[in-house]
């Protein structure tokens, strides 16, 4: 398998780099994402009902026990809760835009392995086309159609090579894209039930 990719040149090194990237940046999001969700399963409707009993440092104490996302905002909302409203919302909003962009570290690297890989395996492309015309040349135009085939296929395997990565990566960065969507959607909904407690406390 080796001696086959090696025949599309110096550019499959870093098609094979990107390729290895790509998997190491996907799983260790999915890690990340499945440790969140187990770690702040249900937090926001708990640390709601403590709220709304008037129990704020007990619901202090188990934001921060739960060392998630969402148990980082309502930390933070919690130990503003006693400003003004527009006061406690700016600081929600910042709270969620600082963890929205800590769960979507690395997607842009995804995306832009997704666009890097074709055009890596293109330049590959063209090399080897270079190469087999120079030969030819060398060879004052008298090549066989095996030889002149055997040149063409070895430079367009880079082209495939980058192909293969990019397609899965383009797959991989939309997934854990829905999947921050979807996260971000439930701090925002953790955020409006803790506001609603917060009002429902002060009647």
């Amino acid at each position: 398998m080796l001696a086959f990719l090696s025949k599309g040149g110096i550019l499959v090194i870093p098609i094979l780099f990107c390729s290895v990237l790509v998997l190491a940046i996907f799983f260790e999001r999915m890690i990340r994402y499945a440790v969140n969700r187990r770690r702040g399963k249900e937090i926001e409707l708990k640390i709601a009902d403590l709220v709304a009993k008037g129990m704020e440092e007990d619901a202090l104490t188990l934001a921060g026990q739960s060392n998630s996302p969402m148990g980082r905002i309502l930390e933070k909302a919690i130990q503003a809760r006693d400003l003004d409203k527009d006061t406690l919302e700016s600081v929600i909003v910042n709270a969620t835009e600082n963890e929205v962009r800590d769960l979507s570290a690395y997607l842009q690297a995804l995306a832009t392995i997704g666009n890097i890989a074709p055009l890596l395996g293109l330049l590959g492309t063209i090399i080897g086309m270079i190469k087999a015309f120079m030969v030819i040349q060398d060879m004052g135009g008298k090549v066989n159609a095996a030889v002149l085939a055997g040149g063409i296929w070895e430079a367009m395997l880079t082209t495939a090579l980058g192909l293969a990565v990019a397609l899965p990566t383009m797959v991989a960065h939309s997934y854990l894209l829905s999947k921050v969507d979807k996260y971000e959607a439930r701090l925002q909904n953790g955020s409006v039930l803790f506001l609603k407690a917060v009002a429902a406390k002060d009647r």
